[in-house]
């Protein structure tokens, strides 16, 4: 496989949260979203556990748009995309700081009306995902973060690149 490589992300999540949607200085729109995933396993002494774990993703242009319109809290959604590592330097620590994150390029919507998703497809994907039907009990809670963040103007440092 010299010279080959493969970066490319598929989830089916439930959404944390609403979509945070920005937009940069030129106007291009921009959502974050926090998709939970879970997963069920028997630990050594055979009793099943659950984990849930949350992925970051971001949204561009249109994608971005459609997901602010379409997406809410707890609503399932089918995310493609590929992984990107940004990094920082944080202002109160100066310590440089690294997020990873799902970039996406597909998006469907695959909860129905009042679920969070229209059960559409936004992506212009010719394929088409299903939904796995039954409930659970996985805590989808976000977890809180160790600073909230201060509420203000937008600036470039805000959009992920």
């Amino acid at each position: 496989m010299a010279g080959k490589s493969l970066n490319r992300v598929q989830l089916i999540g439930n959404l944390g949260k609403d979509p945070e949607i920005k937009y940069t200085p030129s106007g291009t729109p921009v959502a974050k979203l926090t998709i939970a995933t879970n997963e069920r396993f028997k630990d050594k002494s055979g009793e099943w556990q659950d984990r849930t774990e949350w992925h970051n993703v971001v949204l561009w242009q249109r994608l971005a748009e459609i997901a602010g319109e379409y997406l809410k809290k707890g609503g399932k959604v089918y995310i493609e995309g590929r992984l990107q590592t940004r990094s920082w330097d944080d202002k109160t620590s100066g310590q440089k700081k690294y997020m990873t994150e799902v970039v996406a390029s597909d998006l469907i919507l695959l909860g129905g009306r009042g679920e969070g998703g229209g059960g559409g497809d936004y992506s212009g994907s010719s394929r088409g995902a299903a939904a796995a039907g039954g409930g659970n009990n996985f805590d989808q809670r976000v977890p809180e973060p160790e600073h909230a963040p201060a509420s203000g103007p937008i600036t470039d440092e805000d959009i992920p690149f």
